[in-house]
């Protein structure tokens, strides 16, 4: 079965992919689109090629270009749509269109496997999952190599101009990394302020997400960086930092849940 993510929000893509191999390791992401253009030509160019329909469509209802609603103006669309959002005020346009469920940000594992199951009850479709037909020794011969993949590498130093010489940081020494004006910096323990010539976006996949959360489209911290937490209004934290941030540090509604767990761990 094939699934196409329509989302502008990589972590939350990131987040919905874990999920779904979690929940549902049956399922294919054949596609993942960030806007309604991009959508709506790649059900095009799918079609052209002859490829199948997605069984599926995760979407996400405010993207970067406009409400998704507009993809149904533009093309049919003959998939299963679950709406992700933040914002519970479209529910009843949301199932106007082909839509069965419709799960609130930041999405949860029982509301997606509610979700799942509820669209395998409404196709008459049975869950079909390689491993689930497996032996049970084969099944746990197959985890256990799993297990034994080799580590993730993530980057351990950066190189940043200091004055007329290269400066060689340990990412051990980072407290947090920013955006300022379409230029990335980060700050050290000891809060010095360096350039850096990364989008946060790529930082976000060469960083070990263990030791720094991205609490905000421009804004990577880690957890020594955490001097204090507030409760924001609209579901959303308001931090102190150390070294100290000058502007507001705010942790966004969509990653305030997994932040708070990040903290805990």
């Amino acid at each position: 079965m094939n699934v196409l993510i329509v989302e502008d929000e990589k972590f939350a893509v990131r987040k919905l992919t874990k999920l779904l191999e979690e929940t549902a390791p049956e399922l294919v992401i054949s596609g993942i689109t960030p806007s309604i253009a991009a959508t709506v030509e790649w059900l095009a160019e799918n079609r052209r090629l002859g490829g199948s329909e997605p069984d599926i469509i995760f979407l996400d209802i405010e993207l970067a270009d406009g409400q998704s609603f507009e993809i149904f103006n533009r093309i049919e669309v003959k998939s299963t749509i679950i709406f992700t959002t933040s914002y519970d005020e479209y529910a009843l346009q949301a199932f106007k269109v082909n839509s069965i469920d419709y799960l609130l940000k930041p999405v949860q594992q029982e509301d997606l496997q509610r979700s799942i199951r509820k669209y395998y009850d409404l196709t008459g479709t049975q869950k079909s999952a390689a491993t689930s037909l497996l032996p049970p020794d084969l099944e746990n011969i197959l985890r256990n190599l799993q297990l034994q993949q080799p580590q993730t590498e993530y980057r351990r130093r950066f190189l940043v101009k200091q004055g007329a010489r290269l400066l060689s940081v340990e990412t051990g020494d980072i407290a947090y990394f920013y955006i300022e004006e379409c230029i990335s910096f980060f700050k050290n323990h000891q809060g010095q302020k360096f350039v850096i010539d990364y989008k946060m976006d790529d930082l976000e996949n060469v960083l070990d997400p263990a030791k720094f959360f991205r609490i905000n489209r421009g804004m990577m911290i880690t957890h020594q960086a955490v001097l204090q937490i507030q409760p924001y209004y609209n579901h959303r934290l308001a931090l102190t930092l150390k070294p100290l941030y000058e502007k507001e540090t705010i942790v966004s509604r969509e990653r305030a849940n997994d932040f708070k767990i990040w903290m805990g761990k």
